[in-house]
């Protein structure tokens, strides 16, 4: 192939392909594609604690937990076109710092031979499990961090020994019930303010509760997409499901896997894929949901919590599941990046400021999030390099694309994504090999509000958003290229 196909031949391509439009000059060539394989195995491996109490991640102040309320996972998939070899892996985890998913892909790559940039591994972030990243008030448990890159590699390792001949498909559904812009343009003087974080006359307030008659409108989009790949073995006994949804997440007792845990519990009801073997594995990724959130803060409080989000988006799963058209084969490819950015750093006056008001607190860990929460962001800020590297992906799988960002993405960025891909359809998995900080889109900053105060969960340059959404429109239509013109393989 010369020259750089645009986005819309991709596209046609892809779908040209999908439909199985072969001529009677390829006839042979098709012959021959029927013989291909596709392969997959899955496992999805304890991770839960085993000593507590432990420190729990995603509050503004840190917290104990000295129970376990449900099981914790790293939830392994391993493809294989007999090419090619991918993971994805979903972790029941706040969020993963970079440094430790490179351990476990290692380790991982050692026990498999899978290459470790052919490996996507992503937290669900929920809020209520064991840190193994430090942010805001929490600090890091450490006995956890050395014990997690292990776990997931021997998930990994009994994925790839569970790999049989299988087939696989995708479809998207819609869940608008549990999912709204939780970030809100406040009447002029009456968005909350924050010290120590660069910002000044803020507009912008996330949660601002409901009906708050200073919340003049939300901010940006949502994404209501519930997107589903399908693996079964060739009998139609499900293998795995892999869900894509894009609210923060719903809110549960600490230790658990929120609604991501509950909801693959509830998948594998509803499509009758209890008591095989092996196993069958649920994943619940997070989509893009840096600004997103089951809270309606338009109208009046309503009843959810982490069990209801799952049966909604579960049924919204279910429901594509049922329209899902199989292939017996189709090519994969993948492809990653780095990407080396900015980091927002604290002027000399603003560090000597932090470090002076935290002299004060006689080395207790910081309480109040509006000032010694953020007085200690300045100050450990400070101490860390000026920029900061991002490891991207993009995955093609037949027509379907995923892209891979360590961040907490906003609504409009994946909608824009899904928009401009070459792949139809196409969603995108968020704090993935890494755990890099909100990226508010440039036109936020000015707003000011929680997501865009400096912190080391917010601290990437000001444009930061739309160089990372070009390297992964570009890591797409890379993999949309290659084997652009090899034929997905319908079932019968």
């Amino acid at each position: 192939m010369s020259g750089k196909l645009t986005r819309r031949r991709l596209l046609g391509s892809a779908t040209a392909a999908v439909a199985g439009s072969w001529t009677s000059a390829t006839v042979c060539a098709a012959k021959s594609a029927n013989k291909k394989t596709f392969r997959a195995g899955a496992c999805a491996v304890d991770i839960s604690p085993r000593k507590f109490p432990v420190i729990v991640d995603g509050h503004y102040r840190e917290r104990l937990a000295g129970k376990l309320v449900d099981p914790l996972h790293g939830r392994c998939l391993v493809l294989d076109d007999g090419t090619v070899q991918i993971v994805i892996t979903v972790v029941d985890s706040c969020m993963v710092p970079r440094a430790l998913l490179d351990e476990a892909k290692r380790l991982a790559h050692k026990a498999t031979g899978i290459p470790t940039e052919r490996m996507l591994i992503s937290a669900t972030h929920t809020h209520s499990a064991p840190a193994v990243a430090g942010a805001l008030g929490s600090g890091v448990q450490e006995d956890y961090c050395r014990f997690l890159p292990g776990r997931i590699a021997q998930g990994i390792k009994a994925a790839q020994k569970n790999l049989a001949p299988a087939r696989i498909g995708w479809a998207v559904g819609k869940d608008p019930k549990n999912v709204f812009c939780r970030r809100y343009l406040m009447k002029p003087g009456t968005a909350r303010t924050c010290r120590f974080t660069g910002c000044e006359n803020d507009k912008a307030q996330i949660n601002p509760g409901y009906l708050n008659p200073n919340a003049v409108k939300r901010t940006g989009p949502v994404d209501t997409d519930v997107s589903v790949l399908s693996v079964q073995a060739l009998s139609g006994q499900p293998i795995a499901l892999l869900g894509n949804y894009s609210t923060h997440y719903a809110g549960s007792p600490p230790v658990s896997a929120d609604y991501f845990g509950v909801f693959c519990k509830k998948i594998e009801e509803k499509i009758g894929a209890g008591g095989l073997t092996p196993p069958f594995v649920g994943l619940m990724s997070n989509g893009t949901s840096g600004d997103a959130g089951p809270g309606d803060y338009d109208n009046p409080p309503r009843k959810f919590d982490y069990f209801s989000v799952a049966e909604d988006v579960a049924n919204a799963a279910c429901e594509a599941y049922k329209r899902i058209k199989y292939y017996d084969w189709v090519p994969l490819a993948m492809a990653e990046k780095l990407l080396t950015l900015g980091v927002r750093m604290p002027s000399g006056e603003e560090v000597a400021e932090a470090k002076q008001f935290l002299a004060k607190q006689e080395g207790r860990k910081p309480q109040n999030f509006r000032t010694e929460v953020h007085a200690r962001e300045t100050v450990l800020l400070s101490r860390m390099p000026p920029t900061r590297e991002l490891k991207l992906q993009a995955i093609r799988i037949g027509s379907l694309g995923i892209a891979a960002i360590p961040n907490e993405v906003f609504g409009s960025t994946g909608l824009r994504i899904k928009q401009k891909s070459p792949l139809r359809p196409t969603f995108t998995i968020e704090l993935a090999n890494g755990c890099d900080g909100y990226i508010p889109p440039p036109d936020q900053f000015p707003l000011g509000g929680y997501t865009t105060w400096r912190a080391r969960s917010s601290c990437l340059e000001v444009r930061a958003e739309p160089k990372i959404t070009a390297v992964v429109l570009e890591l797409l239509d890379k993999v949309a290229r290659e084997r652009y013109n090899e034929q997905l393989i319908p079932s019968k």
